[in-house]
């Protein structure tokens, strides 16, 4: 049965069904054995940074563009080589990106750098401040440059112009109305970080940087980044990101139709039986998909805690019990570094599938999406800026309360320990990493339910779970946040360890190159 599609949603499949125009240009072609020997070392690094999967090959350009360019260099020194690892790692399929993509990234490469150089030369923001611009900038921009056309891009900006109208801030203007959705969108769609979100928000300021508009770009970077950075810190900013958060299932499966039927996604949408069969089709998809999401989350998780755990056990907690008591407890360090990754397997066995019926409330919203006008997704968004002052009193009764939470989630920790003899010192390291692992697992237990539509109804076992568990989360997350900013591991893993490592890569290929040249000459 043919069903009227609305002229939003027309224009959106319209961009799906665009066919790409083959290229032609000669590729980027790796040797196999290399690029599988570095698929797994990429595999390891990844899970030692803990990082969405959604902005893993970003930060990974970005790592890349720090090795090689911390003594210096430029686009036609690093271009080449980034790209190459990039598809050493199978980020990339062998023969997937054309060589003139190398020069572009190599031109773009040398802007950013000179883009740099001119801010420092002309302002004073801190170096160490535009350098993180640059190269959250610069790698966004890289991979934008490798991944042209990217469906998501199609599918945030729809997004936006469905929620922008829904959302209102009554007392401020719709100019940042209009900003913060579109932030909202790209974190809770796109999976965006910050340097994706800095980078879209400069692309709205500026437009793309180029020869034209460097200087101009240069001159006024000051105040774009007071105006983005305060964009980042909007009062209201949580609020409407959960809005939207909560509304993004559909588009998500909505998006993998569309992807599946590319240069046919017209036909699928105008006919309601087709798509009721594609859309339950992908739904059984993505479960399929999460579990395996799941399981790669707990392994990389259980890999950054158990590496940091160990090295903290093995080289501070040995040394400060030897030095207390003249002696290390293996024991204690012994149960410090086990029981994370224990608890992040037993997590893994609790987690549950989404049933048919999520998938036919998918259906349901995809539906209107499609064919209302407007959509009807739910009662529309009404925030302030400045939130009603809480009265004094009970804003001091909530920080008690909070406080009393807190001391009754630790406490019973500490005493548990207390009853094995566990001494003080490892107790605090057995509560650092139980917090790290708590936010972990609320994490992963996020990405298992992520395709599942909830009910905005709070249940007994939520209330308790929040007012126990919600203070170990919290400062879980910040130790997480912390450590991932400043793990020196990593810092002589990527500058010490990793330099030669590619480098051995680099001439094996070669090496394999030239056997298979002295092949041929005997055919």
């Amino acid at each position: 049965m043919s069903k009227s599609v609305n002229k939003l949603a027309l224009a959106l499949v319209a961009a799906y069904d665009k066919a790409s125009v083959p290229n032609h240009d000669r590729t980027v072609s790796v040797n196999p054995l290399v690029a599988e020997i570095a698929t797994w070392y990429e595999k390891f690094r990844t899970a030692m940074d803990y990082r969405e999967d959604e902005v893993i090959l970003r930060s990974t350009i970005e790592r890349i563009l720090k090795r090689r360019m911390i003594l210096g260099g430029s686009g036609k020194t690093v271009a080449a080589p980034l790209i190459r690892e990039l598809v050493w790692a199978r980020y990339f399929p062998d023969s997937s990106v054309p060589e003139s993509q190398v020069t572009k990234v190599s031109e773009t490469i040398d802007l950013y750098l000179r883009l740099e150089h001119q801010i420092n030369q002309h302002h004073h923001l801190g170096k160490g401040v535009v350098n993180e611009w640059i190269l959250h900038l610069l790698s966004s921009e890289i991979e934008h440059i490798l991944k042209p056309n990217d469906p998501k891009e199609f599918l945030s900006n729809f997004m936006f112009r469905i929620f922008k109208d829904k959302v209102s801030i009554v007392d401020d203007t719709e100019e940042v109305r209009d900003l913060q959705v579109f932030i909202a969108v790209r974190r809770a769609y796109a999976g965006d970080d910050l340097a994706l979100l800095r980078y879209h928000l400069f692309i709205q300021y500026f437009g793309v940087l180029n020869e034209e508009n460097l200087e101009k770009i240069a001159n006024h970077f000051p105040h774009a980044h007071k105006q983005i950075e305060a964009q980042f810190k909007y009062p209201a900013k949580d609020k409407i990101h959960t809005y939207i958060k909560n509304q993004t299932i559909p588009f998500l499966i909505l998006d993998d139709v569309l992807r599946k039927h590319r240069g046919q996604a017209i036909s699928v949408v105008s006919d309601e039986e087709l798509l009721n069969q594609e859309v339950i089709s992908a739904c059984n998809i993505r479960y399929k998909a999460i579990a395996g999401k799941v399981r790669r989350a707990i392994v990389r998780s259980v890999i950054f805690i158990f590496i940091t755990k160990a090295i903290f056990a093995l080289f501070v907690e040995g040394t400060f019990e030897k030095l207390l008591y003249g002696r290390v407890f293996l024991s204690s360090i012994a149960v410090n570094i086990l029981t994370p990754p224990i608890l992040m397997i037993i997590v893994g066995f609790l987690i549950e599938s989404p049933n048919r019926e999520n998938s036919y409330r998918i259906l349901r919203k995809i539906t209107t999406i499609l064919y209302d006008d407007p959509p009807q997704l739910g009662s529309p968004l009404s925030v302030k800026k400045k939130p009603n002052k809480i009265d004094p009193l009970l804003w001091f009764v909530f920080i008690l309360l909070w406080l009393t939470t807190a001391t009754l989630s630790f406490g019973a920790v500490v005493f548990i320990l207390s009853k094995f003899h566990v001494n003080p010192f490892s107790q605090g390291v057995f509560i650092f990493f139980l917090a790290i692992v708590s936010f972990i697992s609320f994490r992963i237990n996020k990405t298992a339910h992520m395709f599942i539509m909830k009910d905005k109804k709070e249940n007994i076992t939520s209330l308790i779970f929040d007012f126990f568990f919600m203070p170990l989360i919290q400062v879980g997350r910040r130790l997480t946040l912390t450590i991932s900013q400043l793990n020196i591991f990593l810092l002589i893993f990527d500058f010490i360890i990793e330099t030669p490592f590619k480098g051995i890569f680099a001439f094996f290929e070669q090496w394999f190159s030239f056997l298979r040249s002295q092949r041929e000459k005997l055919d």
